[in-house]
């Protein structure tokens, strides 16, 4: 009688092989994730862009009229409302990817399955959401006759894969934390209220006096993103190093994080 051991391959690797034969798993889990979310709610999908509306208007009087705070030289909503777009795919996906395995713990414990898809479906959650409140940023371009620049339009894209393999580094590796230590779902929500005001999401880098605090701020993974998406309607990269030490420290978390989360997936039914 033949023996059949079924187990992860290379702990360094994603794995793509197998992912890929299991790939209808991620319209699975992702579209369950996305019905559970609006279910039972009055105006559904209006959330996703009433939120973010919401926050905008706010941060706009307060931050915008009150204390007049430089946004490149482009309307503060539209500066405000961009930034909002992409923190929304890093804080909702590392939210959602840090209790994913825990939330999914009664499928682990019953077939195998290549783990990593459940947090990567979680993070398709959050590009789902982004994708319909993006929606409303078209017109509010159009509104405030904010100029976009076309020759700079694959900076959108580019930002939406940086912002995905920033935030899917940290999620890997909360999700396998969450497992064994339950604090870090209490961790998780303040270190996301931090790194909202330590990330230029509702003002812009350029405008703190010491270069070396800067240097510091940029090694957050979300700069990056927030600074290629808003190229193409600021025509302003800033200090291109800046970028590159957001991007070595977004790789460098994706790298930690999927190692991590690799090298603890033998033990998750055991401690889900």
């Amino acid at each position: 009688m033949m023996e059949y051991v079924i187990k992860p391959e290379n702990r360094f690797s994603f794995n793509w092989r197998e992912i890929w034969q299991h790939r209808e798993l991620f319209y699975f889990f992702t579209w369950r994730d996305i019905k559970i979310k609006y279910k039972q709610t009055v105006i559904g999908l209006l959330w996703v862009v009433l939120q973010p509306m919401m926050m905008m208007l706010i941060f706009t009087f307060f931050f915008g009229g009150t204390l007049n705070i430089s946004s490149q030289d482009i309307p503060y909503p539209v500066f405000v409302f961009s930034g909002l777009l992409i923190w929304s795919i890093f804080s909702n996906g590392l939210s959602a990817a840090s209790n994913s395995m825990v939330n999914n713990s009664l499928i682990i414990k019953k077939i195998y399955f290549p783990r990593l898809i459940i947090p990567v479906s979680a993070l398709l959650v959050a590009l789902f959401d982004f994708l319909i409140a993006f929606t409303l940023f078209l017109p509010m371009l159009v509104y405030f006759r904010q100029a976009v620049t076309l020759a700079v339009f694959w900076c959108w894209p580019l930002a939406l894969i940086v912002s995905i393999a920033a935030t899917l580094g940290p999620g890997c590796w909360f999700a396998a934390l969450n497992v064994k230590y339950r604090d870090f779902r209490y961790v998780v929500p303040f270190l996301l209220q931090v790194l909202f005001f330590v990330a230029p999401v509702i003002y812009p880098l350029s405008m703190l006096k010491y270069q070396a605090l800067r240097y510091l701020l940029a090694v957050s993974p979300v700069y990056a993103p927030l600074t290629l998406f808003r190229y193409p309607i600021t025509s302003d990269l800033g200090d291109a190093t800046l970028l590159v030490i957001s991007i070595s420290s977004a790789l460098v978390f994706l790298f930690i994080g999927v190692y991590y989360f690799r090298k603890t997936e033998d033990f998750f039914a055991d401690l889900a």
